[in-house]
C-alpha cells in the first residue's frame, strides 16, 4: 500500500473511532504509528507530545502532522492532518442536523456515559505509557509529583489559573533548572 494511502487511513481510522480529544487519541496514535507501523520511536513519541502540547491546536492533529511530516514531508503531513479531521468534521456534521432528537435516543444518552469512562481511561493509558517511558531521575520524579499536585489543588478548590500561565510557569522553571545544571549552557548561546 502506498505510503501516503497508509498514514491517511490509519489517521482517518484513529479520528473516526476515538472520542474525547486528543488526550484520549495519545495511546492510538502510539500504538499505531509507533508498536505497529514503526514510523517513529517511542522517544520520537514523548518529545512530540510534549511539542504538540505547547504548540496552537489540537494535541492529535499536531501528532499526525509530525508524524506525516517524518513519514512524507510536506504531502505526508497535509494526508495526515487531513485523514484525522475528516471522520471528526461528518461524525459532528451529520449529529449536529439532528442533534435534538439525537440526544433523546435513551440508548445513546447512554452510550455517552460510557463514552466518558473509556475516554478517561485512554488518557489515564496515555499517561502511565509516558511515566513509564520517562527518564527515571531525581529532578523528573519530583516535577511529576508537583505537577500531579498542582493539578490536584486546581481540582479540589476549583481555582481559575488559565493553562498558558502555567506552561509558560513550567517551561521557565524547566529553563532555570537545566541552566542551572549546565553552567556553560549560558555561555554557548553565543554572544560578544
Amino acid at each position: 500500500m502506498p505510503v501516503l494511502l497508509e498514514l491517511f487511513l490509519t489517521f482517518a481510522k484513529i479520528g473516526l473511532f476515538t472520542f474525547g480529544g486528543g488526550y484520549a487519541m495519545i495511546s492510538l496514535i502510539e500504538d499505531a504509528c509507533v508498536s505497529k507501523k514503526q514510523w517513529i520511536t517511542h522517544e520520537d513519541m514523548m518529545n512530540m507530545t510534549v511539542i504538540a502540547e505547547s504548540t496552537p491546536g489540537p494535541i492529535a492533529i499536531n501528532c499526525a502532522t509530525f508524524i506525516g511530516y517524518k513519514q512524507r514531508g510536506f504531502i505526508g503531513s497535509v494526508v495526515s492532518t487531513i485523514g484525522i479531521i475528516l471522520p471528526s468534521f461528518f461524525v459532528i456534521l451529520l449529529i449536529s442536523s439532528y442533534l435534538d432528537r439525537f440526544l433523546e435516543i435513551i440508548w445513546v444518552a447512554n452510550a455517552f456515559k460510557g463514552i466518558k469512562i473509556a475516554v478517561g481511561i485512554l488518557i489515564l493509558d496515555a499517561g502511565i505509557k509516558m511515566l513509564q517511558k520517562m527518564q527515571k531521575n531525581a529532578l523528573s520524579k519530583i516535577f511529576v509529583i508537583a505537577s500531579f499536585i498542582m493539578m490536584m489543588i486546581v481540582n479540589i478548590f476549583a481555582l481559575r489559573i488559565s493553562t498558558i500561565v502555567l506552561m509558560l510557569a513550567a517551561g521557565a522553571v524547566s529553563l532555570l533548572l537545566f541552566m542551572a545544571a549546565k553552567p556553560g549552557a549560558a555561555d554557548k548561546g553565543g554572544g560578544s
